[in-house]
This record gives C-alpha cells, sequence and structure tokens, in this order.
C-alpha cells in the first residue's frame, strides 16, 4: 500500500521506516529541509536503537523516500499525521498549531477515498474538529494514537502491544478500520488486540495511558517521601506491593521522576483540556502528580548540597546521564539536565557525561562542561550523581574502579539503579531517594 507521513519527527520518521520495512510504500513529508536531508541521505536526525538500520533498508529498497513537498502525498491511500503538539507557550494547554497546518497542507491533495489517520497526541474533540475540514475531499479521518517507548520505538511499531483505530460511524468508519487493518497486516495477523472506537474514545485512550503512568510514577515517588522522614525504604516498598497482580512493579521506581517529550505536557494538556469541558475536578490530581514529580528533582539536588557539608560551590561534581531516559537521546524537560543546571547554578563545577545526548544537551545547556568519555568525566569529582540509569552506569561501573579516578567518595542514586551495599562495601557515601 502507498502511505504517507506527515512530520518526521521522533514519531514519524520512525513509523515511516517502519512502516516502509513490512513493505508499504511510504513518503514521508516535513517542512525541515535539514531534517528531510538527512533522512535521504540515510542518517537519522535522532539517536533510536534501529532507526538508522530499517531506515537504510527502507532508502535501499526503494519503499521509503522523504520531501518537503506536500504534493507527494497525492497518491497515497493512507496519510498518517504525526507532527507535534507542543505545550502552549503561555499556558498549560496543547498547541495544535502544527497539527492544523499539517492538515490543511494535506487536504488540496487528498482523493475521495482516501484516509487522514491522526497519530498526534491531541486534546478530547480535536479530530472531530479537523473531520470537519478532511470530510468535503471525500477523504475519512480517523484517529489511530501511537504507545512508543523512546529507546523501543522501532519494536513497538512493528510488534505493538495493541492497536487503536477511532473511526466514524457507518460504513466510512467501517472500511477505514478495514484498511488499517491492511496496513498493519502482520501485527493483525499474529493476534495483536485491534480495537475500534469512536474518535473522542481514541484521542483519550492515549492522553488517560499517559496520565495513568505518570500516576504511578509519582505515587512511588511519594512514598519516596514519606520513607525519607520515616527511614522506611522505598525500594523494598516498590517489591512488596509490585508482588500484587493488580499493581504490578513496572513503573514503581522511585528516583528524579519523568521528563521527556510527552508524559509531562501530556498531563498538563489533559488537565487544560478538563477545565475547557467544565471537568477540571475530574483531573485534578494530575496538578498534584506534576507536582510531586518536580519535587524529586529539588530533592536530588538537596541531597546532593546536604552530602557535600551544605554547599556546592567551587565543587566538581559528575552527573551521569543528560538523557531524560536511557537508549535515547532525547533532552525535552529532561530531570537528569534540569539537576545538573540547579547545581551549576549553586555554583558547582558541573561535568555532565552521557553515550548519546551530549550534542542535544549542549544546545540547549551550553554554560555545562560536557565530557564524552565516562572515566574522563569521573576524574577528580567530589561528588557523582546517577540520573539516568544507561547500563555504563548502573551495571559497568564498579565503585571500586570508579574510586580510582574521583577525589570524594560521595554518590547520589538518583534513580535507585546502583547496588547501595556494594557502594558503601567499597568505600562510598550512598545516597538513594527515598532510601535509608
Amino acid at each position: 500500500m502507498r502511505l504517507s507521513v506527515i512530520g518526521c519527527g521522533y514519531l514519524g520518521a520512525v513509523h515511516a521506516a517502519a512502516m516502509a520495512s513490512i513493505g508499504h510504500e511510504v513518503v514521508g513529508i516535513d517542512v525541515d529541509e535539514n531534517k528531510i536531508a538527512s533522512l535521504s541521505r540515510g542518517e537519522a536526525p535522532f539517536f533510536e536503537p534501529g532507526l538508522q538500520e530499517i531506515l537504510s533498508e527502507g532508502l535501499a529498497s526503494g519503499n521509503l523516500t522523504f520531501t518537503t513537498d506536500m504534493s507527494a502525498a497525492r497518491g497515497a491511500k493512507v496519510h498518517f499525521v504525526g507532527v507535534g503538539t507542543p505545550q502552549q507557550k503561555d499556558g498549560y494547554a496543547a498547541d495544535l498549531t502544527y497539527v492544523n497546518a499539517a492538515v490543511d497542507a494535506l487536504i488540496p491533495h487528498l482523493a475521495e477515498g482516501d484516509i487522514v489517520a491522526g497519530k498526534s497526541t491531541v486534546p478530547v474533540g480535536t479530530a472531530q474538529t479537523l473531520a470537519a475540514r478532511v470530510d468535503p475531499t471525500g477523504a475519512t479521518l480517523v484517529w489511530n494514537p501511537e504507545f512508543l517507548r523512546e529507546g523501543f520505538a522501532v519494536k513497538d511499531t512493528v510488534d505493538p502491544d495493541r492497536l487503536v483505530a477511532g473511526v466514524p460511524t457507518g460504513e466510512p468508519g467501517e472500511r477505514a478500520a478495514d484498511i488499517l487493518r491492511q496496513v498493519y497486516h502482520p501485527s493483525v495477523t499474529k493476534g495483536t488486540p485491534f480495537i475500534v472506537t469512536d474518535l473522542a474514545t481514541a484521542e483519550l485512550v492515549k492522553v488517560a495511558a499517559n496520565a495513568f503512568l505518570a500516576t504511578k510514577i509519582s505515587f512511588i515517588n511519594a512514598m519516596a517521601e514519606i520513607a525519607e522522614v520515616t527511614g522506611a525504604d522505598v525500594t523494598t516498598l516498590a517489591d512488596a506491593i509490585g508482588h500484587d497482580a493488580r499493581i504490578g512493579r513496572r513503573f514503581l521506581g522511585a528516583g528524579i521522576g519523568f521528563g521527556g517529550g510527552c508524559l509531562p505536557k501530556d498531563i498538563r494538556a489533559f488537565s487544560a483540556r478538563a477545565e475547557e469541558l467544565g471537568r477540571g475536578e475530574s483531573v485534578a490530581f494530575l496538578r498534584e502528580i506534576d507536582a510531586i514529580n518536580m519535587r524529586r528533582r529539588d530533592r536530588a539536588v538537596d541531597l546532593t548540597v546536604a552530602a557535600l557539608g551544605g554547599s556546592v560551590f567551587k565543587k566538581n561534581i559528575t552527573v551521569l546521564g543528560a538523557a531524560f531516559k536511557p537508549h535515547s537521546d532525547d533532552t525535552r524537560d529532561s530531570p537528569a539536565l534540569d539537576v545538573a543546571v540547579r547545581l551549576h547554578g549553586l555554583g558547582a563545577w558541573v561535568t555532565v557525561t552521557d553515550p548519546e545526548a551530549i550534542d542535544n544537551a549542549r544546545r540547549i545547556h551550553p554554560q555545562l562542561n560536557y565530557v564524552h568519555d565516562r572515566d574522563e568525566a569521573l576524574r577528580a569529582a567530589d561528588a557523582i550523581i546517577v540520573v539516568t540509569e544507561w547500563d555504563q552506569y548502573r551495571r559497568e561501573l564498579h565503585p571500586e574502579h570508579a574510586a580510582t579516578l574521583t577525589t570524594g567518595r560521595i554518590v547520589i542514586d538518583g534513580r535507585n539503579c546502583l547496588d547501595a551495599t556494594a557502594w558503601r562495601n567499597a568505600g562510598w557515601d550512598y545516597h538513594g531517594m527515598g532510601r535509608p
């Protein structure tokens, strides 16, 4: 099937390459000339495991092309819209500028029977508004939310755990759902749940999923706050309650909280939309979820200051991590970088290292010192703080080896990912999040 993908950022580039990898003919379209040039050369503009391989294969096979010309979408059966919906600069609501612009630019090139499939995360009600603009062309607008995890986005696109299709009522919706089943034929054939619903529910599925995950993370971080004043161990607590099948252990990792380009802005946009609908009280708890999340960054800074005797002024601090999560170079709303910048603001000499995210971090915060080599970054540090749980830090960095490089023996475990006993036995002053 011939497909177009409008928007070639984190979502769109992966979707385009993944769809080409399962045999579709795909054209990716974006207004960013540099991004399109990079993709056309077979160079992934960001780090995502597996993307470089399927990008190169798609271009080599001829199944995948990229352009800035929207007219290239003409002739595609399904047009996926995967542009960004950032937080508005003057409030919590989502900025739909790019979604509206993408759909408006696509409309002149639509033919009767085409499917416009929204993948962007949008406030509930957006699809219905866009459908009114698409319907006169004879095309059908549907909503097909993504559930990608950065670091696993290729796998999650090629082999998703579920597929959701929000479609209009009647024959157009049934036909659109059938076409999407063909697009995702390999997954549908292997039995991946394919859930057909109305437009509004499909929009809510995505934001509700993100809100739930954010709630689970902030819940265990709230328990960490209680543990810190009672002497309890939040890690053991999480293990214990995680054995309950109704709760589960995943996403119960206390630390410096979540970040990235999705969870923070999505829960804020959800709150804003609920207020617009007159149901702000229904998701009022999300404001506290956000507040808890931001407090954990404060806590990591406070732990570091206390461990260094009450001041970090002119202290050498090595920050292990810049990306908001491992297996990614994404530094959007990164808790790791936030902590680094706050320590710098308190007068510390801060050195940041990360396997993939240094270039992105430097563009945002050039005032910090960046070192690619982990061991070089550790040299002469008075304290180290682990803020992104890369394997290079949580598994491959041994406390005895680290002690040969640093000046001090203070480690702040911002992700509770280190073996506290091993580090303490090696002579380190270990501080975890919500751990005695």
